[in-house]
């Protein structure tokens, strides 16, 4: 990893063993480490320009979750991951909505930890990458990576975050072909398990927000067996193109996205 990959982390955790642990694979990896035993002000993350910030709810008690809301409200280009022990899906819908980038459950190897991290990170320069070059104009719609939304007119497709990442990286090869391995590696920044139906039930997602707004083009096409394809095209046979997987498989794809982790503050 060379100078400018080199990623700055910050962690707040007080298990002793797995920071060790940690710490001395990234030291190895050649990252730039930095243990807390208690939360700072996000001011002082500011400081630091961090990449990372990997924390564990159950070391702030009752103060983590309005100190994870000021720290992903104040710093919305930090990647968090929160690493811990048990939770409910309440807590981790909660977390995700305050901004959390990942989850993490305890016990974990540290090779995922970082990988995991590694991920976050890229997403994130491939978003401010984006932001950089200014916004894209493909058929009738306009995808503002500073807004990690695309327009249609004067209408928003209210993407989530996960949503725009995946028309972004079709988007960026327009005319290719992408293999749904090499999607899921690309916008959730790991390898997908033999089958998990994730990137269908996105891509899904995504056609019917597409359709609602553009009725008149087709943007995402797809190659069975393979992947997807992003080329827009306009007028007769644009229509919506037949899923390819079932009501039940999506359902089952969609509860796949739950990650399972743990979050033991209340």
């Amino acid at each position: 990893m060379n100078a400018q990959q080199t990623i700055r982390l910050a962690v707040i955790d007080n298990d002793s063993g797995f920071v060790t642990v940690l710490s001395k694979r990234t030291e190895t990896a050649g990252w730039q480490q930095r243990v807390l035993s208690s939360a700072i002000p996000p001011e002082e993350l500011v400081a630091m320009k961090l990449n990372a910030l990997l924390l564990d709810p159950s070391v702030l008690g009752d103060e983590a979750w309005g100190y994870l809301e000021r720290v992903c409200a104040m710093l919305p280009d930090l990647g968090v991951i929160v690493c811990t022990g048990r939770s409910t899906v309440a807590q981790r819908v909660r977390g995700l909505r305050l901004g959390v980038e990942d989850w993490i459950a305890k016990p974990c190897h540290p090779e995922e930890v970082m990988a995991r991290i590694e991920a976050v990170s890229r997403r994130r320069r491939r978003s401010r990458a984006g932001v950089e070059a200014g916004p894209v104009v493909v058929g009738e719609l306009e995808i503002r990576a500073d807004q990690f939304q695309a327009f249609v007119g004067d209408g928003s497709l209210d993407l989530t975050r996960r949503e725009f990442e995946l028309l972004q990286l079709l988007a960026d090869a327009k005319g290719q072909v992408l293999e749904r391995e090499a999607i899921y590696q690309r916008v959730w920044g790991y390898a997908m398990a033999h089958g998990d139906r994730s990137v269908d039930v996105f891509i899904r997602k995504l056609r019917q927000k597409l359709e609602k707004c553009s009725p008149g083009w087709r943007y995402i096409h797809t190659h069975f067996g393979v992947g997807y394809r992003f080329d827009p095209e306009s007028g007769p046979g644009a229509g919506p193109e037949v899923s390819q997987i079932g009501s039940e498989e999506a359902a089952e794809a969609e509860n796949s996205q739950v990650v399972h982790s743990s979050f033991t503050v209340a």
